[in-house]
């Protein structure tokens, strides 16, 4: 990789980089990242014990994609549109949307998605996101940080004597390891194409 790549993440090595045309380029970005997690939200792949759903790994792919402060950029006006009552959340509904939702079961997972997004950036800026090995890691770093406001949350709200992490964790475990691997392999794939093309 060239040493001007460094402390880049893909988003900076395509299109401009200054100006008028950085700035548009990052307004795009922020769109198409908004439409990605709304979509990615209501995804569901068949899997045993429970369908998995795409919508963490669009949070983790974008927050490494783009870095930690584009990609809070992002998450902020998903969840601000989410906030609105706009029904791009996984579980959310035309009768289940909003604030109203976003405070129920799902509201610390929401906050490790902003958690997650800028670990990510973080450790993509610093390079993690250039190899398989070190972007796995990177994405269980994120996962972790989703799992552990999303359960303190459930064990708030609904108590501790309930069974938090049969609820929250535990059915969700195999997916989210195909989901990290998947992810963990497309970046430095990405990154290896990119630098294909410039040799």
């Amino acid at each position: 990789m060239e040493q001007t790549w460094n402390n880049k993440v893909l988003s900076d090595v395509f299109g401009a980089d200054e100006g008028l045309g950085l700035r548009i380029k990052q307004v795009a970005l922020v769109l198409v990242g908004v439409l990605v997690l709304a979509v990615a939200a209501k995804i569901k792949v068949p899997m045993w014990p429970v369908p998995i759903t795409m919508g963490t790994f669009a949070v983790l792919t974008i927050g490494a994609a783009y870095g930690a402060r584009l990609g809070l950029v992002t998450i902020f006006a998903y969840m601000i549109i989410g906030a609105l009552g706009f029904d791009i959340f996984a579980s959310s509904s035309a009768e289940a949307s909003g604030l109203t939702y976003m405070m129920g079961g799902t509201g610390g997972y929401l906050v490790g998605y902003v958690l997650a997004t800028l670990a990510l950036g973080a450790l993509a800026q610093r390079g993690w996101d250039r190899s398989v090995g070190w972007m796995a890691l990177a994405m269980l770093i994120g996962t972790v940080l989703i799992y552990v406001p999303g359960l303190l949350w459930l064990g708030q709200l609904y108590g501790w004597d309930k069974p938090i992490l049969q609820w929250g964790l535990t059915p969700f475990l195999i997916g989210d390891a195909l989901k990290l691997a998947l992810a963990a392999v497309v970046l430095p794939t990405v990154w290896k194409m990119v630098g294909d093309a410039r040799r």
